[in-house]
């Protein structure tokens, strides 16, 4: 392919040196005009392991060229990956200036050009919107709308390290692309050819926002670890032993389990290890910023759902789940049994549908729980899905699971549903009809709940 790569910084060099290596014709461009005179003589403007060496390997090979000139690589090529720097202005916002104007130029040396098909591909690391309300028109307007439709824009994080960017870049944990378009996700498969990873297609909002949780994830990592080993120090703890064997944990710690959106947790063990833990860090005056702020987070998810169901301006509320999860009728410190203690302070007429609970009312361990603790809940819970939806003129799903799937099975027309588990698709239009994710079409993205 005839691809040019806007932006010669550290994430334009390794890509244009990795995509020339692979057999496409790549011309670097940068308005750094020290930039382009080293890549064209095959020299690195950046520090990094084997970069020079394969910048000299590409200009040898003719695959590499640098110009300044971005008319001329723009009538060279048939797709830009936009790779300039989004640095941080004093505020913490993002500069998106280089951005917007690489953009611009692109969109001049198109209008300029005999109107032919175009893709422009933002490699560099923005937030979700950013692509809709900078890049798109900053393109257009030189332009114009008639053009434009011959442009095609879609989003590419790039997932590469300072130090080991060469290897990153063909062993990443998957390449990633947001556009709505098949043939320009076909165009990106061509594009990285020679990387194995798997290739995951999205929207561009979605796309945008990958990188962000990755690199916060990424720094919450490092602040997690450093305060539990300020906390082993304290306690006389090793700390490198302590977290050795937290790591070969790979059913819950290192793996997927609790990284999929849903409500705030509760139970048992862990709102109350939390908080033992950040006190005993605050007895021995050690700080733990991070793990102090969990339980504030968590307690930040019930305000939100309480929001989102005032919101519809009813008042009369179902809620299918009590218990901290499902499978269980444990309502210790369940998140569940405290948004619904909110909402019956707020003056909410509430029904609950939960029969693990209802039935440790009867025989279980919670029963003396129920009577003692939550006696005002445990009248307001319904007995079936239809006396739920009788009442219900807001539908809460707190648990997933049979109950939620034939609560919805049953929902009449124009009942909202607040999906705190986030495991349902919401069909739209008028009559909205609420159906559980297994129903959903394979891949189908899902529409945010209301």
């Amino acid at each position: 392919m005839r691809i040019s790569v806007f932006g010669l910084g550290y994430v334009g060099c390794v890509t244009a040196a990795r995509l020339a290596e692979a057999g496409h014709d790549v011309v670097g461009v940068d308005v750094n005009e020290d930039k382009v005179a080293m890549v064209a003589r095959g020299n690195a403007p950046i520090v990094e392991t084997g970069l020079a060496e394969l910048l000299d390997q590409g200009v040898r090979s003719g695959r590499l060229s640098a110009t300044a000139d971005a008319g001329e690589a723009v009538d060279a090529t048939d797709l830009a990956l936009v790779c300039v720097g989004t640095p941080s202005n004093g505020n913490g916002s993002l500069d998106l200036s280089y951005l917007e104007r690489a953009a611009g130029r692109i969109g001049r040396a198109l209008a300029e050009a005999e109107p032919r098909p175009f893709t422009v591909v933002t490699r560099s690391t923005v937030l979700p919107g950013s692509v809709d309300r900078v890049v798109r028109p900053a393109l257009g307007v030189p332009l114009g709308a008639h053009a434009m439709q011959s442009v095609s824009i879609a989003v590419n994080p790039e997932f590469i390290r300072e130090g080991c960017a060469l290897s990153d870049f063909l062993d990443p944990p998957f390449t990633l692309v947001g556009t709505e378009s098949a043939a320009v996700a076909a165009q990106m498969r061509e594009v990285y050819r020679a990387v194995p990873a798997p290739f995951i297609q999205t929207d561009v909002r979605t796309a945008e926002i990958v990188k962000y949780a990755c690199n916060a994830f990424h720094a919450l990592k490092v602040c997690f670890t450093n305060e539990v080993a300020g906390l082993c120090d304290a306690f006389g703890a090793d700390a490198a032993e302590a977290l050795r064997i937290f790591r070969t944990d790979h059913r819950l710690n290192v793996s997927e389990a609790y990284l999929r959106p849903g409500f705030a947790f509760g139970g048992s063990c862990l709102p109350k290890d939390v908080r033992a833990l950040t006190h005993a860090a605050s007895r021995a005056d050690v700080p733990v910023p991070v793990l102090g702020a969990i339980m504030s987070s968590n307690d930040a998810q019930i305000g939100r759902a309480v929001e989102r169901i005032r919101s519809f301006g009813r008042r009369r509320v179902g809620v299918v789940g009590l218990a901290f999860k499902t499978g269980t009728d444990d309502l210790r410190e369940s998140p569940l049994v405290r948004l619904v203690e909110t909402l019956l302070g707020k003056g909410y007429s509430l029904r609950v549908l939960d029969r693990n609970v209802s039935l440790a009312r009867l025989v279980g361990a919670n029963r003396r729980y129920i009577e003692q603790e939550i006696p005002h809940i445990a009248s307001i819970l319904c007995e079936s899905e239809e006396d739920l939806l009788n009442h219900a003129e807001v539908l809460v799903i707190g648990n997933p699971g049979s109950e939620a799937n034939r609560t919805l099975a049953g929902l009449r027309q124009g009942v909202p549903v607040v999906d705190l588990t986030r495991s349902v698709v919401r069909e739209s239009g008028p009559g909205d009809r609420a159906v559980t994710s297994s129903e959903a079409p394979f891949g189908q993205a899902r529409p945010q709940m209301v």
